[in-house]
């Protein structure tokens, strides 16, 4: 109990409580990864405090009061919360400079539909290990970099550029254009072993149980596969990354 009280003690570093703090920190322009809110409660300052960060694109969230009321132990809270990340966000962009910077071709990790934060943090620590520049997350369905990312990539996202997007299947036509090759990570793939990783690429990792997304993977150029010798068919997400970033890292030597 004590752990899991240290934990949510941690979280609570993140969050903004009450009208008129929620109210500031749009002012204040800072970013914003999930809006919580009571459920049914969209009358007065909630409701334009709510349009405010649709217009920025936040992800919104209805819970139940209980659940507000233990987010911040029982503060008044006034049926408004907002967690911030813990780091900062970087863009698609950065990344790409990044790898020319080190006059590298990109190499970059997307992550569709990691939602538990021990998986991304995991992938990000492996991924900055393996010399990728980048990872890209969608705005939803997705793990934030929250607390729990932070600790788990053990310092790894102190280095690890991170974007946020809102469309990935948008991302990936504009990554297509830009000479990217897109590598999606499934079971029903070509053999990692056959497959020349070379040159720009981007790598897609899905959600352990529901994979990659539909839209996604009709986008990609290559499906790829791990030889799987044991009775199972599947891999936890990031261990499976691991394996496949640092195949592709070798292979880039």
């Amino acid at each position: 109990m004590e752990k899991y009280d240290k934990y949510n003690e941690e979280r609570q570093k993140n969050l903004i409580i009450g009208r008129n703090a929620v109210a500031e920190l749009l002012r204040a322009d800072r970013e914003i990864d999930t809006l919580f809110v009571s459920r049914g409660e969209k009358a007065g300052s909630i409701g334009k405090l709510i349009a405010e960060c649709r217009e920025k694109g936040v992800v919104i969230k209805e819970v139940d009061k209980k659940k507000l009321d233990f987010m911040c132990s029982h503060s008044n809270h006034q049926g408004i919360i907002a967690e911030c990340a813990s780091h900062e966000y970087s863009t698609i962009e950065d990344i790409l400079q990044d790898a020319e910077n080190r006059n590298e071709d990109p190499f970059i990790v997307i992550c569709d539909g990691i939602e538990d934060p021990h998986n991304l943090g995991a992938i990000i620590r492996t991924a900055e290990a393996a010399g990728a520049h980048g990872i890209i997350i969608p705005k939803r369905h997705s793990a934030s970099l929250n607390y729990t990312v932070g600790k788990t990539s053990a310092g790894a996202l102190e280095y690890m550029k991170v974007a946020r997007v809102s469309n990935l299947a948008s991302t990936i036509e504009s990554l297509k254009e830009k000479g990217i090759w897109i590598y999606v990570a499934d079971m029903d793939g070509r053999d990692i072993k056959d497959v020349d990783f070379s040159g720009p690429l981007a790598l897609v990792i899905g959600a352990e149980g529901d994979g990659v997304g539909r839209l996604v993977k009709e986008k990609s150029d290559f499906i790829v596969s791990l030889n799987m010798k044991g009775r199972l068919n599947s891999l936890n997400a990031s261990v499976a990354a691991g394996i496949l970033m640092y195949e592709i890292s070798y292979r880039r030597k």
